[in-house]
């Protein structure tokens, strides 16, 4: 009789601890597989904060790539949660350029009859940290794969701007050029 209860004993035992492991096996790679969800869009936070650019280190290049592809397919920007102690002021925000939203020297005439003001980009990132601009990055510029990081962070002497007034700049530099009137720099 003791045998029998020794016996039955284990193999419950075994049952329970195959039942917790098979649970521990689950969770562990559907836990994985949301946090390697969440990797992606704080790695793509970190790799478009870089002044250099974003794919300047080669640790960057496989997550911005994903990146440029899966925006292209008009996908959704990824999040990062930066957990409990993480900052609240940081972000990241993907802007869909226009001539409405661009860097003065990529707005250039087209369309039929050159009568259209478009944008030579796809899209800008802002990357906010502590509430300020941080980097901006103006992705798939000049119709091809590249990309123009803008700079702002510490120790940076550019001012930012607002790209929905540079088209407005734009149109006014061209009437004082047809009115003949000098710029500030003595020319035409």
């Amino acid at each position: 009789m003791c045998n029998v209860s020794i016996r039955s004993w284990a193999s419950r035992l075994m049952r329970c601890l195959s039942l917790g492991l098979a649970c521990f096996i689950g969770t562990s790679v559907i836990a994985s597989r949301l946090a390697h969800a969440d990797d992606w869009g704080c790695q793509v936070i970190l790799c478009l904060a870089n002044p250099g650019g974003p794919e300047q280190y080669a640790e960057c290049v496989p997550p911005i790539e994903k990146l440029w592809r899966a925006l292209r397919h008009g996908d959704a920007f990824p999040t990062c949660d930066f957990g409990a102690g993480g900052s609240r002021r940081t972000s990241a925000s993907d802007t869909f350029a226009s001539a409405s939203y661009c860097r003065g020297d990529l707005l250039y005439w087209g369309g039929p009859e050159q009568s259209e003001l478009l944008c030579g980009a796809r899209g800008a990132i802002n990357i906010e940290i502590d509430g300020e601009l941080y980097t901006r990055v103006w992705w798939d510029a000049a119709g091809e794969d590249r990309t123009i990081t803008e700079f702002y962070g510490g120790g940076s002497t550019e001012a930012p701007y607002d790209p929905t007034q540079s088209a407005r700049l734009l149109m006014e530099r061209m009437q004082r050029e047809e009115g003949g009137e000098h710029d500030e720099a003595g020319g035409r």
